[in-house]
């Protein structure tokens, strides 16, 4: 029994010992494993912060991102960079670095991505210039301006041949602002918006109108058009010019009839095909012969005008036809062309046609009404003309406004005090002089533009004027000189007879 206690009871423990034993050789190599996987995750983790924030470190992301800077070139002006600033203020933050810089070029770039045309200056010299392209001036003898600061009371010069308000695409100085980032479309381009996006004079939102002078189709010209059959043969020199502005105006005093000759004052049906060739969009009508073929023939002229889509101002078949004013509403350009006859005869005061005898009361009333619609206001005269002809040789009687009788620039000068931002002569057979006065400019008279008078030289010439209206505004009104000749055929003057003309009307202005 004894021997059996002490037999099992050294079983029991070795049992303890070996299990003991196992216990602690087993926790050892758990301990072990532990350590290993301990180690295998500190390494892990380490490699992975290591490759974490190397990319950041390479990239300049995350704790070692820097901030996009804001780069501002010496080509910006002071004013650009402080409007800059209130885009790009502290408070912004940018991933890219931008770069901002500005040129300027002669022609309209077309521009590209983070470009924008914030600047046109076009060269002006004085009102009364004759001289038409900086290349005739000297440093310091014309200056540029802004080309929304442009208005009728300054000259606009062409530059290398160029009239910005012909051309649009030079003639001026072009100042471009750039953008450059690697994210101008995801950062840049909502931050600005349209904060560059400025607006200029185009061809489509900038209304051209050429006024022309004094036309009567008449007695010489008939008897031309019995020898060469077209009636187009009269305007082929002038016509491309003149069909290229959106509206085409003259002054007709001469009806169309059958009984027309080479003696009166009334114009073969076929003239108007004349008037066509132009692209004649307004007719005034307030001459003193449209009465001259009888009243039948001008009711009929006025039929044909209108069949031909032609306006009418000045003019009727009746006195209060005759009276209503011509709003023009084209290119977002409000006009108000008024016309009165103030000569010797031909205005209808009844229900038969003539042309718009002046009311004061009447002018008072509609230059008001038109200036409160905001519309510009031209009035055309009919008045007094001078007849200081002169055979063979040049007379310059006539050039200067107060050759015609009664007082035609205290006149003038008075519908420019009742609002008229433009006034014009339609009387004169010869062209006369022109001024700025008050608010506005008198073009005292422009000759005649078809007319059969080639006697005397003054009678051959005419003046054109382009006017350009943009955005409710008068930017300009270029004087343009024609003369006809022994056929009749109109065209425009030369540049260096241009200038030596008009040169001959400035010395005469008031």
């Amino acid at each position: 029994m004894s021997k059996f206690l002490v037999s099992g009871g050294m079983s029991i423990f070795w049992y303890h010992f070996f299990f003991l034993m196992y216990n602690v050789v087993m926790g050892e190599r758990k301990r072990n494993n532990s350590k290993r996987i301990i180690i295998l995750v500190l390494g892990f983790l380490v490699i992975f912060a290591g490759v974490f924030f190397g990319i950041q470190f390479l990239t300049k992301t995350g704790i070692f991102r820097v901030p996009g800077v804001v780069k501002y070139d010496e080509s910006l002006s002071e004013t650009e960079i402080s409007e800059l600033k209130t885009i790009f203020t502290d408070e912004v933050d940018l991933d890219k670095d931008v770069s901002i810089s500005a040129y300027e070029t002669e022609t309209r770039p077309e521009t590209k991505e983070g470009e924008f045309i914030v600047g046109v200056r076009v060269p002006v010299a004085d009102f009364y210039e004759t001289r038409t392209d900086v290349n005739e001036y000297a440093e310091g003898e014309y200056e540029e301006i802004g080309v929304n600061e442009l208005d009728d009371k300054v000259k606009l010069l062409s530059k290398n041949g160029k009239y910005y308000l012909d051309d649009f695409n030079a003639g001026a100085t072009f100042r471009v602002l750039k953008i450059d980032s690697e994210k101008y479309n995801d950062e840049i381009a909502p931050l600005i918006g349209d904060k560059f996006v400025r607006k200029y004079p185009s061809k489509d939102t900038t209304l051209t109108f050429a006024q022309t002078g004094v036309t009567a189709m008449s007695r010489g010209m008939n008897r031309k058009l019995a020898e060469v059959g077209d009636a187009t043969f009269f305007a082929e020199k002038i016509s491309d010019f003149l069909s290229s502005f959106d509206l085409t105006h003259t002054s007709n005093e001469s009806s169309f009839s059958n009984y027309a000759t080479g003696d009166n004052i009334c114009s073969n049906p076929r003239f108007i095909d004349t008037l066509k060739s132009i692209g004649l969009d307004i007719v005034e009508l307030t001459g003193n012969h449209n009465q001259d073929c009888g009243d039948e023939a001008a009711e009929n002229t006025i039929d044909i005008y209108r069949e031909n889509n032609i306006k009418i101002v000045g003019g009727g078949k009746t006195a209060d036809e005759a009276a209503v004013p011509l709003e023009i509403n084209e290119k977002g350009n409000g006009i108000t062309f008024l016309a009165y006859n103030l000569s010797t005869g031909g205005a209808t005061l009844d229900d038969t046609p003539g042309a718009n005898q002046y009311d004061e009361d009447n002018a008072v009333k509609e230059i008001k009404a038109a200036k409160e619609r905001g519309d510009k206001v031209i009035v055309d005269i009919q008045y007094y003309e001078c007849a200081a002809y002169a055979s063979e040789y040049e007379d310059n009687t006539c050039d200067y406004a107060g050759s015609s009788a009664g007082d035609q620039i205290g006149f003038f000068r008075h519908l420019i005090d009742l609002g008229a931002d433009v006034v014009v002569g339609t009387s004169a057979h010869q062209p006369q002089t022109y001024e700025k006065y008050g608010d506005g400019v008198i073009y005292y008279g422009l000759g005649n533009l078809f007319f059969d008078q080639i006697w005397w030289p003054g009678t051959t010439r005419s003046l054109i004027l382009a006017h350009y209206f943009y955005d409710g505004k008068l930017l300009q009104t270029k004087v343009i000189p024609t003369v006809y000749d022994q056929n009749m055929q109109t065209a425009l003057m030369d540049d260096a007879s241009a200038k030596s003309f008009l040169a001959r009307l400035m010395s005469e202005r008031p």
